[in-house]
Order: structure tokens, then sequence, then C-alpha cells
């Protein structure tokens, strides 16, 4: 292949997708447990074949045009080889009876086995090839096998008119990537100076995507992290290191922040296509998601429509954010997140959730399923990913779902009935292992469950098909068969880093395939692409983010200082006050003189943070009685996106009246808002931020005891350290910001704690309630206020 053409690379299977595909989505229940099951029973028929078969086969052909190499390549579930006879097997799962399976049943599964024909028969000269559709039976693990014979002319043709067809697009995508490269080839830092610590960040991460290495940065906010490290993975791109970056984020207004940095870089004369995924409830609009043709126009001859939409805001659009998704949806009545997951094909970064990366349950499998690619991961806001993961790859069941379904379904489905019963039987011997205690942890799998689980899963499917095509729907057990296929699928990672967790209450038991440790699982799924980029102005102390986020002894760590002056900030702690949970009512008294003495000492906007909702209201009805000078607000558990808003519009420029907000550590104030210059200029935080305990949290740190005897660092002092520094970094958001941090709680000054101080917390000042405001006053006298 001549080196000096650009190379368009697809799968098989996205080729075969995007020419053929038309008509409706349809998301009426059709069965989908080859989501979980699929790998199994793919593994079990690949292993039960004969010295003759080889299983995941990688295939590549390249076909030259004048300009471009076009590159279609995949795995083959399995390639059979009898003395120089060759045939291309395809496995496919399914619910459906296999006596209704013929030659006609799905033109898409013979077009990609008959590509992958195509290539293997072009690679070994071969003249004809045989093609099997393996069709296997989720329930009864019966195969049927569809077998036909192809010569090269007839496998030729059918290839070459796909491509032929694909072309366009593949033209499209060449002439856009010449151009963009040639804006990449010219931009410059879109800012007149690098600030301090930027270029070394941006060199560093530059240096780990040329390396395919994963980075684990500590960069305080000021620095400019999310540009310092966009730069350099476009630059990357440019010279071929990468084909696509994922800007991964825990929150939306994470995402806001990637925006801007490409709107500057595009100042700039970047020519840059982003996308910006929404999730689906957010996006869709229709006023319940259901993807049904009769019930949705946008669903209805969607796939007729799609191809023709993605040319228009691809000739018309450079960032495509959700603003610009809806109005082409609307334009060409398309579903606007299934739009959004098509243009990720074609976009050069994809702005998105951690989900869509990490996630076994949605992350996109047009560019992680077969082969994985070249793509770089920049994770932002990392310290967030923790608990993310254990989520993501945990799955839990609860007894009171089976047995409220059990009592509905005895007359529709006598059968799905008594196998919930089972499950229920099941769950009350789960009950009784808890004993006395309100829970039970085992390393060993309870492996009994599984077989009910798979039986219900089956039985679910054929109720759910049959209801489908009479209009009905059951969403009660249409949820638990999607729980149940979860729960299964979890289990395919169980391992020593996780334990099955049973939980009873007054009415209920759980149980819960628990992920300890997701450093190993996190670790597979950054393979699924070349390099990994993790930030944050928390990340600290960076050898536990580097463990438990999946890094490896040759990946790198860097520290990065504040480029802000130490003297902007006066950092106080008063460390004489005990705000553990049995001393709270002895030391509230204190806790609200401290609180009183800051917010009294200047006028201004101030945020107090609490370990909880109970301490924070404890000390805010007392507040309330003494301060009626100040304007108190509190933040509630469950604010709307526009009440999260109008709380913060109360923190004005320039204020005439103090503010005080009662906010908790680790919720939605605590860390992502920005409330500079004056908006904000103190903030008070009580406790060292400890998770609640509860049983999961001491699993974690009887796990990690054994493991490191880091126990209770890694369960409960780092996550409560972090949610203090998040808080503490609301105060200091430009170099131009000033403001008091008043820590209140005897253990900061503990040596395990000042070790995990940052370095621009030194020096701080230990003050008791009678000298704050003093020190206050002396600071904002210093700086002229």
């Amino acid at each position: 292949m001549c080196e000096c053409k650009k190379e368009i690379k697809i799968s098989v299977r996205n080729l075969v997708e995007f020419v053929l595909r038309n008509g409706d989505i349809d998301s009426s229940f059709t069965g989908s447990s080859r989501a979980a099951e699929g790998t199994r029973l793919h593994k079990k028929i690949q292993k039960a074949q004969g010295n003759e078969y080889s299983s995941e086969v990688f295939l590549k052909t390249t076909v030259e045009f004048d300009d471009f190499f076009l590159t279609v390549e995949g795995r083959a579930d399995g390639v059979i080889n009898e003395d120089g006879c060759f045939t291309i097997d395809e496995i496919k799962t399914t619910t459906a009876p296999l006596e209704l399976i013929d030659e006609f049943y799905n033109s898409l599964h013979w077009a990609q086995a008959k590509c992958y024909a195509y290539i293997l028969a072009a690679n070994e000269n071969l003249d004809k090839i045989k093609v099997r559709l393996t069709y296997c039976h989720l329930e009864t693990e019966e195969a049927k096998y569809l077998v036909n014979e192809f010569d090269m002319a007839q496998l030729s043709r059918f290839f070459n008119e796909l491509v032929e067809e694909y072309y366009v697009w593949a033209r499209l995508a060449f002439d856009w990537q010449v151009k963009r490269d040639c804006s990449i080839k010219a931009l410059e830092f879109p800012f007149e100076k690098y600030r301090k610590g930027q270029r070394k960040l941006a060199v560093a991460v530059y240096k780990t995507i040329t390396e395919g290495k994963k980075l684990y940065v500590k960069a305080p906010t000021g620095i400019g992290k999310t540009i310092s490290t966009l730069f350099p993975a476009v630059k990357a791109m440019g010279e071929g290191h990468t084909s696509k970056i994922f800007y991964l984020t825990a929150k939306t207004v994470t995402g806001g922040v990637a925006k801007e940095a490409f709107a500057k870089m595009r100042e700039k004369g970047l020519l840059f296509k982003t996308v910006s995924l929404t999730a689906k409830e957010k996006i869709c609009f229709m006023e319940k998601a259901v993807c049904k043709p009769e019930k949705c126009e946008y669903a209805k001859g969607h796939f007729d429509r799609v191809n023709e939409a993605i040319m228009d805001i691809l000739t018309n659009e450079n960032e495509i954010k959700r603003e610009v998704i809806e109005q082409y949806a609307m334009t060409h009545k398309v579903c606007p997140f299934e739009f959004a997951l098509d243009l990720t094909l074609w976009a050069d970064a994809i702005i998105c959730d951690y989900n869509y990366v990490f996630d076994p349950k949605v992350y996109l499998k047009r560019f992680f399923s077969d082969t994985g690619g070249d793509y770089i991961f920049l994770v932002d806001e990392a310290h967030n990913l923790v608990d993310r993961a254990r989520e993501m790859f945990s799955a839990q069941l609860s007894k009171k779902s089976f047995l409220m379904l059990k009592k509905a379904m005895k007359d529709e489905s006598p059968k799905i009935s008594k196998t919930l019963q089972k499950l229920n039987s099941f769950m009350l011997n789960m009950k009784k292992l808890c004993g006395d205690n309100d829970y039970f942890v085992s390393k060993e799998e309870q492996s009994d469950i599984y077989l009910i689980l798979r039986k219900l899963i089956g039985e679910c499917e054929e109720y759910l098909v049959d209801s489908a095509k009479k209009g009905a729907e059951n969403e009660d057990l249409l949820q638990l068969y999607y729980d149940a296929l979860m729960y299964i699928k979890i289990s395919e990672f169980y391992d020593d880093r996780y334990v099955t967790f049973v939980e009873k209450s007054d009415n209920d038991v759980k149980i819960k395939l628990f992920c300890i440790d997701p450093s190993h699982l996190l670790s597979e799924a950054l393979k699924r692409g070349k390099a990994a980029v993790f930030f944050s102005a928390t990340l600290l102390p960076l050898d536990y983010f580097k463990e438990v986020l999946g890094g490896g002894p040759d990946d790198y760590t860097m520290y990065l200082d504040s480029p802000f002056d130490v003297n902007n900030r006066c950092l106080m702690i008063a460390d004489r006050i005990s705000t553990r949970y049995q001393d709270r009512d002895k030391s509230c008294n204190e806790v609200v003189e401290c609180i009183k003495s800051t917010v009294q000492a200047k006028k201004g906007n101030y945020i107090a943070f609490f370990p909880s909702y109970q301490y924070m209201n404890m000390v805010y009805e007392l507040i309330e009685k003494e301060c009626s000078d100040i304007k108190l607000y509190t933040q509630s558990a469950s604010m709307t996106e526009k009440e999260r808003e109008d709380f913060l519009e109360l923190f004005k420029v320039d204020p005439q009246e103090t503010v005080l907000g009662f906010c908790v550590l680790g919720g939605v104030f605590s860390e992502g808002i920005d409330l500079r210059d004056d908006r904000l200029i103190g903030a008070i935080i009580v406790g060292v931020g400890l998770p609640q305990i509860c049983n999961e949290r001491d699993i974690i740190r009887e796990y990690f005891r054994n493991k490191n005897r880091l126990g209770f660092e890694y369960s409960y002092m780092y996550p409560g350290m972090n949610k203090v520094m998040q808080a503490a970094g609301r105060v200091i958001r430009s170099e131009n910001d000033k403001g008091v941090i008043l820590l209140i709680d005897n253990r900061f000054t503990s040596p395990g704690y000042l070790a995990l101080f940052p370095r621009d917390w030194f020096p701080y000042i230990r003050v008791s309630g009678n000298n704050i405001s003093e020190n206050i006053k002396k600071f904002w006298n210093g700086h002229g206020a």
C-alpha cells in the first residue's frame, strides 16, 4: 500500500449496516438476551468445533481509489479449513423457533458473512468458498446450519457493489480528512501564551498518545487542563497517531468546557467535526421514548431517510451539538438519538458520558465490538470514575420484584409465575444466610440462581415477543427481564475482585454482584483504544487513582501545581472541633460560631458544605435563629435542573448583602460549578467528607485491607478528602479570584490528612472561634478590601 495515500477504514459490520439498512426503528420486543448470552453461546459453539475450525479470525482487505485506500476489516466468528476447502462461519443467537429460520430469514446476516467470504477467498486465491450461518436458540441451545457455496465472481460482484455504493461516503471522509489535517498542521496554541504548567501537560499528553500509554494527572483549576489535553490530541490526530478522540465526562457541564476549547481552536482555523451525545430520554422528541413506528413518526421510515440527514449535516456543520442534531433531525424526520449515534462514525471527536466507553450495558459497539481502534480517551473529572465504574460493573436483583410479578403473572403465564416462585424461594434462602445480621457477603458466587434466571429469560422472551405482536406491554416484566439479563452479563466478569452481597431490609432482600475493585475491567475497556489521559484537580493521591483506574507500572503520573498566587486565598483550619457523628450534638454550637465568624467578617457570598442533609439542616436551624441579617438558602435532596440554576443565581456579582448557601459535600454544588470573581468569596467545609458508613463501604475496606493494608484509606478517607478538595476548589476559579476557605474538624491537622493536602494548601492558619474573624479581616485588608 502506497504510504503517500490516506487510508479510510470501516468495519465489515458497519459497511453492511450502513449501505443496506432501510425501514423503521422498531423497539417492539423481539428478544435481546443475545446481549448477555451471545458471547457465552458463541464460545460454546466455537469450542465444540474440530481442529479444522479457527475462531475469531481477523480479516481485512483494501480497495484502492485514485486518492485514497478503503480498508474493510473485521473478525469472522469462525473459519473452517478442510484440506483447503474453506467455509466462513457466522454465528447468530436467536429466540425465534429454528423451524421458522430459512435462508431468507435475515439478508444482513448473509451480507456480513459474504463480505468475510470474499476477503478470505481473495486472500487465499480461492475460486469457491462456502458460507455457513449458524443459528443457535438461546433457550434450547440447539443449532441450525444454513450453508451456501459461492464462487469468487459472485462474491466479488456483491462486495464491489457494496463498496461502490459506499464510495461517496468514503470520498466524503477522505476529502474532509485532507482539509482537517491541513488545518491541524497550521494550528497554533489558541492563547497568546501558555499558563504555568500548561505546556508541560500538553507535552506529556502528546508523549502518552504517541507511546500508546496512560497518564494520570493532578491538574489544578486555572491551568487550562481541557485545552492542554485536547490541543495535543488534535495535533496527534493530524500526524496520524489517532483517528478519533473521545472526551469523556461525568456531567454535562464539563462537556461544555470541551466545546468551548474546540470553539477556541476553530477561531484559530481548525476544521474539526465534534459530536456531543445526549441521553436518549433528554433528546427524544416524544413525551416518552418509545421507539415504535406506530407511536413515533421519527421512528417510522427512519432508516430510509437517515443517510440523507447525515450527508446534510456533515456538509454544513462542524460543531454538532444537541441543538444542531435536533434541528436536522426535525427537518429530516429522523430519531435524534439514533441520528446522533450514527454521526459519531463521522466525527473527529465525540464528547460524551463515561458510559459510552466503559459501561457494558451501553458502550458504543460500533467502535468497540470487533477490534477497537487507535482511539484516544480523555477522561475529565476522573476522580468520579471510581464509583461510577463500580456501579457499571455491578448488578442487583430484588426479592420484592420476583414476588410482585409472581402474583401478577399467575393467570397471564403460569410458567413464568412458577419460575418467579423458584427465584422467590432462592431469595428466602439468601435471607436465611444473613442470620441475625442484615447482610451476608461471600467471595463465592451463588451460582444456583443463574440456571433459574436463564430459564426466566427464555420464558420472558417468549411471552414478551408474543405480547408485542398483539400490541400489549408489560413494563414491570420487561424491566425484570433486563435486570436478569444484566445480572447474567455481569456474572461473566466475576472473579476475586467481586463479592456476592446479600442485604435484607424490613420487606425486601437484595442480591448483588458487587465489583469492589474495577481496575481490571477498566484496564480491559481501555484496550479498546490506543491511549488514555485521566485528569482532575483532585486526583490525589495519584498512586491510588492510577491503581484503581486501571493503570499499569509503565503508565505515567503527573502532579501540576496551581498557577494561582497562594496569597489570594486564606486557608484556615479549626482543628479543635470534632465533627464525628457521635460528637455533633456537643460541637454543633462551636460549628455555628465558626460559620458566623466567617460570614460576618466580610459581606459577600459564601457556601457551607456538610457531610449530610441531616447535619446541614441541624446547623441551618440554629443559624437561622441567630442571623436575621444574612440571606440563607439550602440545597434540597432532589432539585430539578431549573432549581439548581435558580440556586446558583442567588450568588450575584457585587452583592449588596451577605448570602450563605447550605450544601452537601459530594453534591451537585460541591464540584463542577464556576462562581467566579466575587460570586463566591468563601467556603466553609464541615468534616472530612467520609462517605456514610454502610455495608458496601465496609466490604471495600475489608478487600483493600487484605490487598494492601489501606482498607480505610481506599474506602473512606481518600473518597472523603476528594469531596473536601472539590468543595474547597469552588472558591478560587481564576487568577483574579480571592477568598477564604475554612476547614472544620480536628482530623485535618493529623499526619494522615496533612499528607493528602495539595501543595498549594500550605501554608494554612490554625484557628479557633475567637480569631477567625480577625484572620479574615487581616486577609482582606491585605488585598485592599
